[in-house]
């Protein structure tokens, strides 16, 4: 993996670096260990790198060892199902979200699930964190709506809001962002169109056109976006993290349960087997498993998202900085000690 990532011998943006030899004759995990406890100014440099191996071998047993992995498939059916139950296509073919068979709708472009994470993906996301805890990604999980409109993505978060789809309660408030519209100045606009809207008796037709104009017109400026710092500032969506409270039912209990039962019924004083099953004590085998499991939800318009698409806003270049960053925080002590330009 460091090679593949972090080397020019498998990434054209990596550092000009072997792997030394010292370190590839290791056979044995305490040498590891010495080596990077080693204070011989003769080998610094394979201490360095010593370093570097515990920090990525640290990282992926993290993200190895969550426990919530084993449930994922779960996690992701009881998420994905609270929206799938609200997505649907008219008759003519078109995506809406919303309540079919009535007007409280908003039409859709597209609607988008998360595939889960590869194993390196995870590994390089928590690499280039200070905290690089597996309990620390929030976007394993995730779905994103396109709309067609700035003013139908307000209207989609509406939407959730009103039908509990997300609980704000379970959100995680620094985990949002808004890059796309500028609140303030949209709740400024909504409050004079509605009291024109009043005065001059407006259609609704004309009132929605208007609030769209004022939608689009509150548009956030590039140098006003919050971001992390892998994202372009030219990146523009509304995105939040919110928790799902999962609920798993073992399905062990059931089998053993429907297994007791037979035991009960089959002499279990002169059955052996029945016995034993009847003896056994299932006292720490769980029964049903709840936790809370964080998902992402992007909201885009289509021109955002053809925007977000490419140059410096796309998701690759997003990736390549992130490796880069991670990079970088790896390999700071040997960056500093040869004196690399990056």
């Amino acid at each position: 993996m460091i090679r593949r990532y972090f080397l020019k011998e498998g990434n054209p943006d990596g550092l000009d670096l072997k792997v030394p030899n010292s370190l590839l004759m290791i056979s044995d995990i305490s040498q590891l260990f010495l080596m990077a406890t080693d204070d011989n100014i003769v080998k610094k440099e394979d201490k360095l790198w010593a370093e570097v191996v515990l920090k990525v071998m640290h990282t992926i047993m993290h993200a190895d060892k969550d426990l919530r992995s084993n449930y994922f498939n779960i996690v992701q059916t009881q998420i994905f199902d609270r929206f799938y139950k609200y997505v649907f296509r008219s008759d003519d073919d078109k995506l809406f979200i919303g309540v079919r068979g009535t007007e409280d709708r908003v039409p859709l472009v597209d609607f988008e699930t998360k595939s889960k994470k590869t194993r390196e993906s995870i590994i390089i996301k928590l690499l280039h964190k200070a905290e690089n805890v597996a309990e620390e990604l929030f976007d394993r999980v995730g779905v994103r709506f396109i709309t067609h409109t700035r003013f139908d993505s307000l209207r989609l978060i509406r939407f959730l809001l009103e039908k509990n789809i997300v609980i704000p309660h379970n959100n995680k408030p620094s985990r949002a962002i808004n890059t796309m519209i500028n609140m303030p100045k949209f709740k400024e606009s909504h409050q004079s169109l509605l009291k024109m809207a009043i005065r001059n008796n407006l259609s609704e037709e004309r009132f929605l056109a208007a609030m769209e104009r004022a939608a689009v017109e509150a548009q956030l400026e590039p140098s006003e976006n919050e971001r992390n710092k892998h994202t372009s500032k030219a990146y523009q969506s509304i995105q939040f993290t919110c928790r799902q409270l999962i609920e798993y039912k073992n399905p062990f209990l059931q089998e053993f349960n429907d297994l007791r039962r037979i035991a009960k019924n089959s002499n279990p004083e002169e059955n052996e087997l029945a016995r034993r099953v009847l003896n056994m004590d299932i006292s720490l085998v769980a029964r049903d498993i709840r936790f809370f499991y964080p998902y992402e939800i992007q909201v885009v318009d289509q021109e955002a998202f053809k925007a977000n698409s490419q140059g410096d806003a796309s998701h690759q270049e997003y990736k390549r900085q992130q490796v880069r960053s991670a990079m970088k925080r790896v390999f700071k002590s040997i960056i500093e000690y040869k004196q690399i330009e990056i």
